[in-house]
């Protein structure tokens, strides 16, 4: 990341790195709860993830199978799994390294499959046959490695600002999660499907986030780290990028009653997807998150793209370096009710400001207290739904019909840089 660049864009504001204060000073970071206003998650019964758990159910993991184990002990019993050092995904039962070619089905290669689904010779129809059958028994094979299950009343901790969690994806299926201080780091598909009516041109598309809520409900993430873990260079097939990443966080299936706080989200491209499909099969009424004091850096777009979802998104930082790899930050999607607010936006001189906000068949979008610094300029509030209605087609209303009620506390956009950047993240 680009750390120079964001001291120098605090320079520019007047304001200086200062450190945020300790959470739970002094306290078992296992037994820490969310507080009773902070967003979301703290509806209804709040989230208290693990902090009850028995001395028998606390663990700490420094290797896949001991997370794995530590996972499936005592379902539903409240339990505590602290994080030290590197977890390796993409090993072997032994925790040994695997490879690709490891999973890889023994029908299935890479060359023969771009052979054989060659848009100039296939066709724009989906691959299928003996080969793409093998691509998908090569997924599966790296899918029960890689993807581990978070149930309910569990609390997951790094320990010392340093634990990575490093091609995995967890899984939270159960209610009252929480997950805190963790990097997550390179959840990557060893075998991306190539679909030929993504788009006009086709697109390669992969597996596995970095974190998903799938039907989860009650669940705190909180100063993280998401990112590709700077493998994000791959080569192009097709015309198109190999895309071996997914997204970095995607609250999906409907999952409820969530709250994101002082995490870091950098160097990606979609990344973070709240409800993923336009059918109210379980979305409506539910994907209620709250989104506050994150960082938003180098990233493409999704930052967050909400269908269905009362998502209350403020007093986060948005630095978009490099106009050629960015898209959106927030996408309106279907029946989406977005209330953002207090968020602070450094963008290249001369990005349409209509550009921050991008149309996915929503209809409403609450967006207020914005500032936004362009190039050099000093920051200057910006009515993101105006420029938006200005320069696109159909235009947003501004009525969402909620207005949101667990707020902990609300700050000024003018603080956010300095808040955000001193106090988001592990070991912060």
């Amino acid at each position: 990341m680009r750390w120079k660049a964001f001291a120098g864009c605090l320079a520019l504001l007047g304001l200086t790195l200062t450190a945020a204060p300790a959470q739970a000073h002094g306290r078992d970071p296992g037994r820490v709860v969310l507080g009773a206003h902070d967003g979301w998650a703290a509806a209804t019964t709040g989230t208290t993830g693990g902090a009850a758990a028995a001395p028998a159910d606390v663990h700490t993991v420094t290797k896949r199978s001991e997370l794995a184990a530590a996972l499936a002990a005592h379902p539903g019993a409240p339990k505590i799994i602290y994080v030290r050092g590197t977890i390796e995904g993409n090993v072997d039962a032994a925790d040994r390294p695997a490879s690709c070619e490891s999973f890889a089905d023994p029908a299935y290669s890479l060359p023969a499959y771009l052979a054989a689904y060659d848009p100039a010779t296939w066709g724009r129809v989906p691959p299928s046959g003996p080969l793409e059958e093998a691509r998908a028994r090569s997924q599966a094979n790296q899918a029960k490695q890689v993807v581990l299950d978070v149930g309910p009343n569990t609390t997951i901790v790094g320990l010392g600002g340093h634990a990575v969690l490093h091609g995995l994806t967890l899984r939270v299926t159960g209610d009252n999660v929480i997950l805190r201080n963790l990097n997550f780091a390179d959840a990557h598909d060893c075998f991306p499907q190539w679909d030929p009516l993504d788009t006009a041109d086709g697109n390669w598309n992969s597996e596995y986030d970095n974190l998903d809520l799938v039907g989860a409900t009650h669940v705190w993430v909180d100063h993280n780290e998401f990112s590709d873990g700077g493998n994000d260079r791959q080569p192009s097939y097709y015309g198109r990028k190999y895309e071996v990443h997914d997204g970095l966080l995607d609250i999906v299936n409907g999952s409820d009653l969530v709250t994101v706080s002082y995490n870091r989200l950098h160097d990606h491209d979609k990344t973070m997807l709240i409800g993923n499909t336009d059918k109210p099969a379980y979305d409506v009424g539910k994907l209620r998150v709250t989104l506050h004091h994150n960082l938003f850096s180098e990233i493409g777009q999704r930052a967050p793209r909400v269908r269905y979802g009362q998502v209350h998104v403020y007093d986060n930082l948005y630095l978009v370096p490099d106009p050629a790899a960015y898209t959106y930050s927030i996408g309106v999607g279907v029946e989406s009710r977005i209330y953002a607010e207090n968020n602070f936006f450094r963008i290249p001189a001369g990005l349409p400001l209509g550009q921050l906000v991008h149309y996915w068949k929503g209809t409403v979008l609450h967006a207020t207290g914005t500032l936004v610094a362009a190039g050099n300029q000093w920051p200057r509030p910006v009515d993101l739904l105006a420029e938006y209605n200005a320069a696109n087609d159909p235009d947003l209303g501004p009525d969402v019909g909620w207005t949101p009620s667990f707020v902990e506390r609300l700050d000024p956009t003018w603080a956010v840089p300095a808040l955000v950047l001193a106090g988001a993240g592990p070991g912060r």
